[in-house]
């Protein structure tokens, strides 16, 4: 078991000297709970962030909701995604919004610019000032205020009754427990932070969130009931990993490794230095088994320099990236130069964890 809770993950150099290094702990976790592989400490408690979408998307699916409103996978996926605010992305939402008839101005995920830099470079050329909408989240809230009104919920922001990202409002109160199945876990020992969107997050141990996504990604191994959840999740990864341009975005880690994959990885990001990986059944060779990986990076990675690299390595390390993927991935890591502003290499970034086993010495 772990020697402390964060050890180096990924170091930068500068000459032959090193110049810092980032901490942090991963588990790697199969679909029936046995823990395979860790760094640091696998039962760390820290919050998924929005590597948590998924699982707050299956509420609506196990209730219906694809069927209901003749959903497609491209508008699943961007339930579960941390999209970029591009036009595309923009387009499949109001047609989500349409479907769903859910109004733009009900969504209480705030505004931000378009993660996409020509995106936002072109509605600041046009005078076109970001709206909910063009929110990373806004695809997760369209989904939470669809499910309120499946449910005979209120649905408007500014009613009596608690808004849909209330704690204790029935669609909150069916994604914790959903969440906390998804686990292994009592939703009372599901630790709840407001995320950066205001709405319920959660904080569990990187065990057990790499647990769920394995068994998201094997929900027959996982013993995932009832059947309309384990369906939900078949529906989930299959929307994810067939649409990874909803996910994320245009260059964004998310979408290029699940392109790269080819049907084997389910990723999601999270603020603050959260990465998870679900590799499905197959991943590492014909009858291998599904995996859920779980990272966190101590200091929060707000750059996103560490965890490209990093969970390239681990991949790397346990059989699931070749050369050629890597190749194609190179742009990410997971070793990298590090220049200056004259574009000369003066010292290189790499990861610097080896995988401990489980049965290891």
């Amino acid at each position: 078991m772990p020697d402390s809770e964060f050890q180096p993950l990924f170091q930068l150099t500068r000459g032959e000297t090193i110049e810092s290094t980032h901490l942090g702990s991963a588990a790697v976790v199969d679909a029936t709970g046995q823990l395979i592989a860790w760094v640091g400490d696998p039962y760390l408690v820290t919050f998924l962030r929005s590597s948590a979408k998924p699982f707050q998307t299956l509420p609506f699916l196990e209730h219906g909701g694809q069927t209901a409103f003749n959903l497609t996978p491209r508008e699943i996926a961007l339930i579960c995604a941390s999209h970029s605010g591009t036009d595309k992305h923009v387009s499949v939402l109001k047609t989500l919004q349409n479907k769903t008839g859910v109004a733009e101005a009900d969504l209480l995920c705030g505004v931000h610019s378009p993660y996409d830099e020509p995106t936002a470079e072109a509605m600041k050329e046009r005078r076109e000032a970001p709206t909910p909408n063009r929110h990373n989240c806004s695809g997760k809230h369209t989904g939470m205020l669809a499910l309120a009104h499946m449910l005979g919920e209120s649905t408007a922001a500014h009613s009596d009754s608690p808004p849909y990202i209330d704690i204790h409002h029935p669609v909150q109160v069916l994604i914790l427990r959903t969440f906390a199945e998804m686990c292994a876990l009592p939703p009372e020992d599901v630790r709840i932070g407001i995320d950066g969107c205001s709405a319920p997050n959660f904080a569990v141990p990187l065990y057990n969130a790499a647990l769920a996504y394995a068994r998201l990604c094997d929900p027959d191994s996982g013993k995932v009931e009832p059947e309309a959840r384990a369906a939900a999740c078949r529906t989930v990864t299959s929307a994810m990993i067939f649409n990874p341009d909803m996910v994320a975005g245009p260059g964004r880690f998310d979408s290029r490794l699940m392109e790269v994959g080819q049907g084997r990885f389910v990723v999601k990001g999270g603020a603050e230095g959260f990465q998870a990986v679900g590799l499905m059944p197959g991943a590492l060779g014909p009858g291998s088994p599904a995996l859920g990986i779980a990272i966190k990076v101590s200091d929060g990675d707000l750059k996103s320099r560490v965890r490209p690299p990093v969970t390239l390595e681990l991949l790397r390390q346990l059989g699931a990236l070749n050369d050629a993927d890597l190749g194609l991935l190179s742009e990410f890591g997971p070793v990298l130069p590090v220049y200056n502003w004259r574009k000369i290499a003066v010292g290189e970034a790499r990861p610097v964890f080896t995988l401990q086993r489980a049965g290891s010495a």
